[in-house]
């Protein structure tokens, strides 16, 4: 086989810690963002394949969940320090499928492995409770194992979305069953490889496929909880379908985020981390900035915020200054037609037109990648499209409100409730928008407000569906139930409602 047909080579799926080929011929090409050129083929898994993933996740469900918190810490300690090993290859494989910039990697696989280090401190964190409430009547609680669950995850982040979830539903004693985004396959099969040698069979499986892998893994009996990241309207169809199974769903979708800047902001500093915000991954994150909204004229800001944006170059090297491209070509004609509704529709005015970048124009040509370069659009009123789409992509709309009250208002008529940050010198006006913000994960001065452990991740309104956060405490929620015990051993000396 040549090097170049064996890159092409369609990938296995991961099951019992083994590499399984799918049961079906079909494939889909993974394409190089930078290049446009096919890297690898992924299967179109069938029900069948998840099935036997599932099996083999609920074979080994016994043996692992009957294990110690501790003992089941100790696995993970081994997968840390493993995938911390290989921190250089992973990243690169990030890069490769997903066309993040060097540094945009490593911090890709880094928080990642955040949660991977949450998770250690389980048997620290997930203590139950003890008391004694009547006469010789003690009650305690404890966290209880689900059995299998299942995670569908999107392209965006290609190691740290996944593992949002993996490292605590394993802690608590879930084994898992991850179906990968099949534009970005390669970093997960990696991560199955490098696992397999050190969790048991069966503890994590990946299948790869499309939108049917995914149906078989939600709908599979035998799965008692799923989690999404994705669209809004798919996490929606998603966690309505699950709940009508009986199953836990955790369905995060889309976002619209909102910075607002008030007049006495820090100009250089709020200027930087807008544009970090919105370019970034090259927009494609749901912690992005989407709208900043400036209170008052503020010409300096704006300006400065064009410059800043202007001066990046397309690359995929460790330049802070470089921007890596979009994922692929349905990316760059959704950014494009949004640009155009804006400018032909909407009346808005371009004030940076990432479609007319020279430098990414070149590079899309040179190489047939998916580049595009920054954009910044000045809106002309709310209701215009730009404002509530998400375009998931390197695209800031800019909107002059009269006052803190406005600005608010535009914010809470967001129907999603990701992020959203206020840029200020003051205490009290922070504290003022930070509880009137619609939006579960505020910052301020801070355009990509994610906690970080142990502070958990999820969203609001059509941000989330489901009861419980992703990460942190929360994820503990999600991964497991409380099992309340009450005893009684000896014959009590007072009365009670229990004798």
């Amino acid at each position: 086989m040549t090097a170049e047909n064996k890159q092409q080579a369609a990938l296995t799926n991961f099951i019992g810690n083994q590499p399984q080929p799918g049961s079906a011929d079909e494939t889909l090409p993974v394409t190089s963002p930078h290049t446009g050129e096919v890297i690898a083929r992924v299967p179109l898994s069938t029900a069948a394949d998840m099935a036997q993933a599932v099996a083999s996740a609920k074979q080994a469900f016994p043996s692992w969940s009957q294990l110690t918190l501790k003992t089941r810490a100790a696995y993970l300690l081994s997968l840390y320090n493993i995938l911390r090993a290989h921190i250089d290859e992973l990243a690169d494989l990030v890069v490769k499928e997903h066309g993040k910039n060097k540094t945009e990697a490593l911090g890709d696989v880094s928080k990642g492995l955040e949660t991977l280090e949450y998770s250690i401190s389980l048997p620290q964190i997930a203590q139950g409770k003890v008391e004694y409430v009547s006469g010789g009547v003690q009650c305690r609680d404890e966290r209880a194992a689900l059995g299998v669950v299942g995670g569908i995850v999107p392209f965006n982040f290609p190691f740290m979305v996944p593992f949002w979830t993996i490292p605590i539903a394993l802690g608590m004693g879930n084994t898992y069953v991850l179906k990968p985004s099949e534009k970005v396959p390669l970093t997960m099969t990696r991560v199955a490889e490098l696992a397999a040698q050190v969790l048991p069979p069966g503890v994590l499986n990946v299948v790869h496929g499309d939108r049917s892998a995914a149906t078989a893994l939600l709908e599979h009996p035998d799965v008692a909880a799923v989690t999404f990241v994705g669209t809004s309207a798919v996490a929606e169809m998603i966690h309505r379908r699950g709940v009508e199974l009986g199953k836990r769903v955790l369905a995060l979708g889309g976002a619209k985020n909102h910075l607002v800047a008030l007049r006495d902001c820090d100009v250089e500093m709020t200027a930087q981390d807008v544009v970090n915000s919105f370019t970034g991954c090259a927009g494609e994150r749901c912690m992005a900035a989407s709208v900043l909204l400036v209170v008052g004229e503020q010409p300096e800001l704006v300006g400065r915020i064009i410059e800043k944006a202007r001066r990046l170059q397309p690359g995929r090297d460790e330049d802070p200054r470089a921007m890596g491209p979009v994922i692929d070509q349905l990316a760059i004609d959704r950014i494009e037609a949004a640009i155009a509704q804006a400018a032909e529709q909407d009346g808005a005015e371009i004030l940076l037109d990432g479609r007319s970048s020279s430098a990414f124009a070149e590079k899309r040509q040179d190489t047939g990648g998916f580049w595009i370069g920054p954009t910044v659009i000045k809106q002309r009123k709310a209701t215009d499209a730009a404002m509530h789409v998400e375009i998931f992509g390197p695209v800031l709309s800019v909107l002059q409100c009269a006052d803190a009250d406005e600005a608010i208002a535009v914010e809470n008529a967001n129907e999603y409730g990701n992020a959203a940050c206020v840029y200020t010198s003051s205490g009290a006006a922070a504290e003022y928008f930070a509880s009137r913000f619609q939006a579960a994960m505020i910052g301020v001065n801070i355009g990509v407000p994610v906690p970080r452990e142990p502070f958990s991740f999820g969203g609001m309104n059509r941000s989330k569906f489901g009861s419980s956060d992703i990460t942190g405490d929360g994820g503990v929620e999600f991964f497991s139930y409380r099992r309340k015990i009450t005893t009684k051993w000896a014959a009590a000396t007072e009365r009670s409602w229990m004798n």
